[in-house]
């Protein structure tokens, strides 16, 4: 019976301290054609369904701002596991981190991963919007203006 507990112990001491063997790969998002190199744009990537649209931007997996050069604006997200994931980016014009708005429409631009437009019976949703990483990927987002 020692025997056996004994095992057991460093069975899951072994599986703790086993190198994780999950490849990692970088996803670089591009962003062109900015109507202004006022801001900054801000990244966000998302891995679960249902977490976008996310407006206030609290279901993100992770979360990045890069400046803007000639109306665009590039980041890389390094070290991301393999899986499905949606991109989100807002023009942030006044550097404030929120959508601001004009009625019910954003003022700033807005775009998605798999989206050219955005309207009424084109909502946003992680399912249209994801795409599968399991390699080094780049992908090109159209920043949206109502």
């Amino acid at each position: 019976m020692k025997k056996i507990f004994l095992f057991i112990i460093a069975s899951i001491f072994l599986s703790f301290n086993l190198p994780n063997n999950e490849e990692s790969y970088s996803l670089t998002i591009k962003v062109e054609n900015l109507r202004n190199s006022k801001g900054v744009v801000q990244f966000a990537i998302y891995n679960k369904e249902g977490s976008i649209p996310d407006e206030k931007f609290k279901k993100f997996y992770k979360k990045d701002i890069a400046t803007i050069y000639n109306n665009t604006s590039t980041i890389t997200f390094n070290d991301l596991p393999n899986g499905n994931y949606a991109v989100n980016i807002l023009h942030d014009e006044n550097k404030n981190g929120k959508i601001d708005k004009k009625f019910i429409l954003p003022k700033e631009g807005i775009g998605f991963s798999n989206y050219t437009s955005i309207g009424f019976t084109n909502k946003p949703n992680f399912s249209k919007a994801s795409f599968e990483l399991d390699s080094k990927t780049e992908i090109n987002i159209k920043v949206i203006y109502m």
